[in-house]
This record gives C-alpha cells, structure tokens and sequence, in this order.
C-alpha cells in the first residue's frame, strides 16, 4: 500500500479523533487537583501530570513550582510558599489554591490545574501588647469577672489558630475563663483582695495554639488594687508621749513631732492634726501645731526658773473617720545658775584628749572621771546618753568609763560619747545639765579578707574582638583601713597569657582576638590579695563564653566529587553522598546545599546530605555529568559560600538491542557468480548497538537446521558480519538462499539480539535480485531464545492510562467497523493486493523464531 492512499488518510483522521476524545475527557473530569505543605524544602516532590495527561510536559508559571518535561513530575523551588503572604484573605477560612498553567500531550493541550497550600503551625500567637494593665477595686466580691480585651492573634488557619488560654503565677487569686463560642476571656476573682496587703499583681497569661507541635506566647498581665477607705488613722508607736525642755528655749524650737498613718492610699490616707479641745488655754498660748506634719512648735521665748508640766491632747483626723488621739506631757526644766565640771584621768592610749583602742579587744576600763565644782552641790550624778557600746560605773565617789563590749572598726571608727551632768543646788533648785564629749578612735587589725561582690561571674563575648579590648571589672574590696585594706588582684599562673588584669582596678581585658572554634569557653581564677600582716586573700572565678561569628566558609571533604551510577535508577535515586562541615554553631553553622551551574537532572537532598536524580538517565544521550555544587551556610550579617566539583559517570546497562544496518531490508537480494572462488566475500552484515564495553559486543550467527547449515555454500564471520564463499559453488548451489541471521550483543545477564535475512542468489545472470515479500522462518532450534522486547520498549503504564488506552481502542475498533461496512465493495475490488500489503507490514528484525519445523521460501 502506498503512501497517501484513502486508507491512510482515514486511519490519521480516527487517531486524531481519538486523541480530541481522550484530551475532552481528561478536561471534562476535572479532577486534577494536587495539595502540598506550605515551607516545603527546594525539590521536594509536590505532584505528577503524569497520571492524567501524557507527556511532555511544560509548566508556564515556574516561580513556586518546576516541572520535569519527560515525567511530569513537579517539585518545589527555592522560592518557598508561604501560605500566611500568598492567600493573606482566606487564611482563616478558606482554602489557599495557586492555579497553574501547563502545555501537556504531543499536541500541546493547554490546561490549568489548582495547587491547595496546606496550613503548617509555622506562625506562633501574638499579642499585641506586651503587657495587659488592669484595675480592681480591693473590694470587689469574689466570683466577680472582668473582660480582657487583649487578645492573642493567630495568623495560621483552622486548628493551627485555635487559641487556649491558660494563667501562671496568679497563686490561685484570679483564673481564667474563657467562652469557647464567643472567644471571650474572662478573668475571675478566686480569693478577697486587701490593697494594704498586696496592691499589685503580676501573673504572666500564655495563649498556646492547637497545632501538632504547638506554639505559644506570653503578655503580662498586671492587676492593681485599688483603694477604698477602709482604714482609718492611728499614731504610730515612736510618736513622742513625753518631752522634756529648757526653762529657756526660744521661740518656734520644735518641741516634739507626733506621726499618725492610714494604711489607705491617696486621699483616703490624708490626715489632719489638732489640738483637742481640753488642752487648756496656757498651753495653746504656749505651743503651736501643725495640722499637716504633727510639729508641735513653742510660740515664744521662754524664761522658767520653776519646773512645770504641761499636757497636750492631740487628735489625727481622717475621711469619715473618728479621730485618734495621743497625749503628750511636755516638762519644762528652769533655767540653771551654776555648772559642774568633768575632770578625766585617761587610762588606756590617748592624744589630745582622743583615746585609741585596737578593735576586737575584750571590755576594757579607759578613763576615770570625775566631778569638780561648788561644794554646794548635792545629789549630783554622772550619765550615758544615748545607745553606745561603753559603760560608766560608779566607785568610791568616782566614774569608771569602760567598753561594754568589743569594738569593730568596720562597723564604727570612731565613737563620741556624751557624759551628762544631773545635780541640784542646796536649795533645791534643779541645776542645767551640763555634758563632756569623749572621743574614741578604734584602731584597725587586718581581720577581713577581700570580698568579691560575686563568687562566680559571667561573661560572653563575641570571638574575633579586637585585642587589647575590656572584658569585666572583678574588682574586690576590703573593710579593713589603710594596708590592711589595700587590695592588689592577679590572675592564676595557669591562665592563659592572652588575659591581663589591672592588679589595683581588677579589669580584666584580652590582649588577642578570641576563637570560638578553637575553644568557647575560657574559665579564669582571680586572686585577691590584701596588704595586711599577714596578708589574707580570696578567690573568684571569671566564665567567658565566646560567641560564634560567621567567619567560616563551609568545608566540603573533598573539592572534587566522582559519582558512578547505573542509567537505569529511578528518578530521586542517591548518587551519593555530598559532605560538607562548617566549624561554626547555630545558623552559621547551618548548611545548605544547590545544584549550580549545570542543567542536569539532578538535585541536592539537604536533609541527607546526598545528591539524587530528578528523572531517569540515559548513558546514550548523556554518559558524563559535570556540575557544580554551592554550599552556603545561614549566617548574618552575611552568608558564606564554598564550590565543589562533582563528575558524575553514567553507567551503561544493556538497553538497546543491537541494529542491522546492512541488509537494509528483509526482502533485500543480492546475485553471486557461481564463479565466485571460495573465500570471496560477497556480502557484509553491519550492525550497531547504542550501549557500551561487553553490552555493545556484536556477534552474528546463521541459525538454520543442521541439515541446511552443512549444505550451505556461505560462511558467516562471527565477528565481522563477512559472509564468504566457502567452498566452490557447484550447480545444485544454484538458485536463491536465504540465511537466517541472529544478531546478539555480550550483555549480562541476558543478552539482548534481533535477526535478519541475508538473501543471496547464485545466478549466471548478474541482473538485479529482487523478493516480492520477506521469506519467514517456520523452523524450531533451542539455540536461540525468543527476541523480548520487554526491557527495550516495555512501559509500565498507571491504571488511568490503561483504561484510556481501553477506551482509545474499543473507539477505534468501533470506527474501523463502520469504514469497513462503509468501503465492502471497494475492499472485495483490491482484496489480493490488501493481503499482500498486510504481509509486507510485517516489520523487519520481529521475526517468530518457534513456529514449525520446516524451513522454507517461494523458490
């Protein structure tokens, strides 16, 4: 059948029917629709056309998505989808879908398909403040419940965004509840509150998701107390009750201060003084008060040679409160005419009239005193005023003045006591106290060692600093005075020479830059010493933490990677493993692997570390790989990359079956003398095999009964494919011969072959050879198998593509039966020459090999 007949033309028509139909069919459904995790890592596979359109395929939008052209396969780039930036308006409800436009078929159908972002627990709750201020009354009933309006934000979907509420450090005062319909939070008063008692509240309010790992967050919520006046003034036990004052005091001497408080707080704690109104009129004429601080104050100069009382009531008033009172007795001395005198035999070491005393010393005896005046004097006595740590002991009409206890220099230096004369004259009248100042200096030992403010310090700096540069002041102090408490500081010897410390301020610096990689952590030991006879000293410890800078590129084991894989792995198949170090912590020590510089069908799995294939590799298109593989580590403020070479060599398996190219045909013929001289070649089989070494080794063989293997005047070269003459043809070697040729490459385990016929006529005319129709092989022999064509052109199809495949068929079927129908007639005109093209469609090189046992041709 030639060329561009009728018959050929409709043939074409029902493919292409076929294909419309198939092609509407796989639109109509409408089915094909693919969903993927939003964050994905660069080349995680997301999808595949492959099950629902046939190849190639070209993805037209590639920023989130790349698409492998033979498997249809789609894998995510280095552009990650965020769901949260790229469906900001159906985050919480609805779905997140990309749609995606692709050229699909060998007809380049146009289609678009949806990509549903799915939600991860990638964002954590926020409030948006920071800290939540709330106010209560300390009255307030328990039970009672106050709305938060500070809520928690979310900005997942769904669960993802599910919020819970839940309270820490409120020691059972408040608690939560929440109204799940409404999302109302609620805080609640568990226990009664006292202002006086506690007047704020500090709790912390975490709001954590519902995600499979769930995230939370953390505001502050401050409840103040707020006051009511429930409290009312009272005065306070150092206020004053009685006081005593000269007979000459001047005007507006503060006499005495009374203080009166109320636990409240602002205008509820205001108080006001007043004098009652029994206080009599003398004494109000005499003294003043002020109503705000309680100062009671004389208004005027006095002149008393008698001795007195005077009572004052004084009454604190606060906010619908009754007053509070205290009563105050003021005694008036009157005015002294004569004095006493103090006379001292000093007893322990003195200089002008100042005692030393080492301190620690046990109570000691200092002086003796004595008093010296008019012998008119009687009843007189020596006192101690005030709180001090000495003591005055009457003996045979003398004082001795002692150390009640040891002294301590660190405590106090320096004491001044105050001696108090009291006495009367012999009429009776009260005599002006006089007093005599004694000053004792205590003198220092060296009884305290340094002190450190910490025992351990810490400290963290960042590696790479520059030299000379202040790390810490460790310095200690000393209580002791002069060389005893004079502190110098050094460093352990053992420490390393790169830190210093200033022996007098205790800084301590780095004379060189720090190296995280080379040692994070540093542990210094300071010594303090102080001046003293003998010396005492202390120890504190110094931890530097170094921190990590990004100042190491990545490391690969080796700059030049060499792979060896196989042609037939399936796609995402491990090439092997690409290592790679980076000596610094963290993010900046963090890798990442890509594919750079090269187009090839392969992608770097970082979680692996191991580069794998994208699509399946072919030897014969493609035996060698070069690339280049980029490592970057994540630091900041900058990222640090390192390149490596990787070679990737294909291996080859045995694929191809080999192809004859000569004889060109099955129904080729060539004309032999029969005066060919043996050894002659006549003709040659040539044949290729697309593979490679033992798998592309070609060896031919005549397959034929053995009865026509010994009969046949040709030879077949195993190697070279050279038939020869071999032996001299005779006249029954006359007429056609048809040879039947194996032709089988070295593979292993199975080698894989085809065949051909190799016809050859021994004729006295050397006109053209010409075979109507290919002859056949009808005979059985167990040397050769069964030609497979299953690992060269077998494909494994999906279930979808078999049931299109079905009904494309049953289609057709259907459609050649109406052509048939339709053209009887026309086929009954041609049916001889129909037949005979049927035969001559048999193809080349697919010839059965186990049919009958004879072997024949039309000759």
């Amino acid at each position: 059948m030639g060329h561009g007949t009728p018959d050929n033309m409709n043939w074409a028509g029902l493919l292409q029917n076929l294909l419309v139909v198939v092609h509407l069919q796989q639109i109509i459904c409408g089915s094909v629709q693919f969903s993927i995790p939003e964050e994905q890592e660069p080349g995680t596979l997301a999808g595949s056309l492959s099950k629902h359109f046939p190849p190639p395929y070209q993805l037209l939008t590639q920023e989130y998505l790349w698409m492998d052209k033979n498997t249809g396969n789609f894998y995510t780039t280095e552009q990650k989808m965020d769901r949260e930036a790229l469906c900001p308006e159906e985050t919480k409800a609805e779905e997140c879908i990309i749609l995606h436009n692709a050229v699909v078929g060998p007809s380049g159908d146009l289609i678009q398909f949806p990509v549903i972002i799915e939600d991860i627990n990638d964002n954590a709750p926020h409030f948006e403040n920071s800290e939540i201020h709330l106010r209560v009354s300390e009255d307030v009933t328990v039970g009672t419940s106050f709305l938060l309006d500070d809520q928690a934000q979310d900005s997942d979907a769904r669960r993802n965004s599910e919020l819970h509420y839940h309270l820490e450090d409120s020691n059972g005062v408040f608690s939560l509840k929440v109204d799940g319909d409404e999302a109302v939070i609620m805080l609640v008063v568990q226990t009664a509150l006292d202002r006086e008692t506690q007047d704020l509240y500090q709790m912390a309010l975490v709001a954590t998701d519902s995600g499979a790992d769930p995230l939370s967050a953390t505001a502050t919520l401050i409840v103040t107390v707020t006051d009511v006046n429930d409290n009312c003034p009272s005065f306070s036990a150092d206020s004053p009750r009685s006081v005593t004052i000269p007979g000459e005091s001047k005007k507006n001497m503060l006499v005495a201060q009374v203080r009166a408080t109320d636990p409240d707080s602002g205008p509820n704690a205001a108080i006001v003084y007043s004098l009652s109104p029994k206080v009599s009129e003398q004494a109000k004429k005499l003294f003043s008060l002020d109503s705000l601080t309680g100062s009671i104050r004389l208004t005027q100069d006095l002149q008393s040679d008698n001795s007195e009382e005077l009572l004052l009531k004084v009454l604190a008033i606060g906010h619908h409160c009754p007053p509070a009172d205290i009563q105050v007795t003021i005694s008036v001395v009157p005015k002294a005419n004569q004095e006493l005198a103090i006379k001292i035999g000093f007893i322990a070491e003195h200089q002008n009239q100042t005692m030393v005393i080492p301190e620690n010393q046990p109570p000691t005896v200092l002086a003796v005193l004595e008093l010296e005046g008019d012998s008119g004097f009687k009843g007189s006595s020596l006192a101690i005023e005030s709180e001090v740590p000495f003591t005055l002991s009457p003996q045979n009409g003398k004082y001795l003045l002692s150390t009640s206890k040891p002294l301590d220099y660190e405590m106090k230096s320096e004491h001044h006591i105050s001696v108090v004369v009291h006495g009367r004259s012999a009429e009776g009248s009260v005599i002006a106290p006089s007093r005599r100042v004694i000053r004792v200096l205590v003198a220092d030992v060296n009884d305290n060692a340094p002190h450190f403010l910490q025992s351990h310090y810490q400290l963290e700096v960042e590696e790479n600093n520059q030299p000379g540069m202040s790390l810490l002041r460790v310095s200690a102090s000393d209580a002791d005075g002069g060389y005893n408490g004079r502190v110098t500081h050094r460093l352990d010897k053992h420490t390393s020479t790169i830190f210093n410390i200033d022996p007098v301020t205790g800084q301590l610096s780095v004379s060189a830059s720090l190296d995280r990689e080379q040692q994070g952590v540093h542990k210094l030991t300071v010594f303090a010493r102080d001046s003293g006879s003998p010396p005492l000293e202390s120890v504190a410890t110094v931890s530097i933490r170094v921190l990590d800078q990004n100042d190491n590129a990545p490391v690969f084991l080796t700059p030049h990677f060499i792979f060896f894989i196989p042609e037939n792995v399936p796609p995402l198949a491990p090439v092997g493993r690409v290592g790679v170090t980076d000596p610094d912590e963290g993010e900046n020590g963090n890798t990442e692997l890509h594919v750079v510089n090269s187009s090839g069908p392969f992608v770097v799995d970082n979680t692996q570390g191991t580069l794998r294939t994208t699509t399946n590799l072919d030897r014969e298109t493609d035996d060698r790989y070069e690339l280049y593989l980029l490592a970057s580590d994540h630091g900041h403020p900058l990222a640090l990359t390192s390149l490596a070479r990787v070679t990737i060599f294909v291996e080859d398996i045995n694929d191809n079956q080999p192809k004859v190219i000569l004889p060109s045909s099955n129904s080729s013929c060539q004309t032999v003398s029969p005066g060919t001289i043996a050894g002659t070649i006549v003709t040659k089989i040539y044949a290729i095999d697309e593979d490679s070494g033992l798998n592309s080794e070609i060896t031919y063989t005549v397959v034929a009964p053995e009865p026509a293997q010994n009969s046949s005047p040709f030879q077949l070269d195993s190697r070279s494919g050279n038939i020869t003459v071999a032996q001299q043809l005779l006249q029954k070697d006359l007429g056609m011969h048809h040879l039947f040729i194996v032709v089988r490459d070295g593979g292993k385990p199975a080698p894989l072959y085809t065949t051909v016929w190799v016809n050859l006529l021994v004729n006295q005319s050397m006109g053209p050879c010409l075979l109507d129709r290919a002859p056949t092989w009808t005979g059985t022999s167990d040397l050769v198998q069964t030609p497979s064509k299953a690992s060269i052109c077998e494909v494994e199809d999906t279930r979808s593509a078999r049931l299109t495949l079905l009904v494309g068929l049953g289609m057709m079927l259907a459609s050649t039966c109406l052509l048939v129908a339709a053209a009887v007639l026309y086929l009954k005109q041609r049916r001889r020459s129909l037949q005979q093209n049927k035969r001559g469609h048999i193809e080349e090189n697919e010839i059965p090999l186990r049919l009958k046992d004879k072997y024949y041709s039309d000759d």
